[in-house]
């Protein structure tokens, strides 16, 4: 299965650039949320390739905590100019991270379905099929051990 989360909620630009800018604390809720929910719905990851851009690498190490993970940049989700399938060959299981509008591009490149992902959703492709589509506020309650 390949898994797409789109970073987590992010602060404006500081002045610093785009590729900067930090989350926020709902992004670093949203982004350990998003760990916890893929590690408790039982998706074992085998690997999780990062943006570089701050946000969506504080994102990826937030999730990977409940993954026992550590990220790997991936130049070519930062520029969002990559091909899922190349990235991810000869892996089973992948978490990538990275922003919009090129995660919802390739969702819709590989499956066909027309999706908007939102800051800290998750989507998940299998055999080109969109299997899984959730947003923050769902990833939220399945995290949460009470519900």
């Amino acid at each position: 299965m390949i898994l797409l989360l789109r970073h987590g909620d992010a602060e404006p630009d500081q002045g610093d650039g785009d590729a900067a800018r930090r989350l926020t604390a709902k992004g670093e809720a949203q982004a350990v949320a998003a760990g916890r929910a893929i590690a408790r719905i039982g998706l074992n990851v085998d690997i999780c390739l990062t943006s570089p851009r701050v946000r969506a690498l504080a994102t990826a190490t937030l999730a990977c905590e409940s993954l026992d993970l550590e990220p790997e940049i991936s130049e070519p989700i930062g520029t969002g100019d990559y091909d899922t399938l190349e990235l991810v060959a000869g892996r089973e299981n992948v978490l990538l991270v990275g922003h919009e509008p090129a995660l919802s591009t390739e969702v819709a490149r590989l499956t066909g379905a027309a999706i908007k992902l939102k800051k800290g959703g998750l989507a998940g492709l299998d055999r080109g099929l969109l299997r899984l589509l959730l947003r923050p506020a769902e990833l939220t309650a399945m995290a949460d051990p009470a519900n």
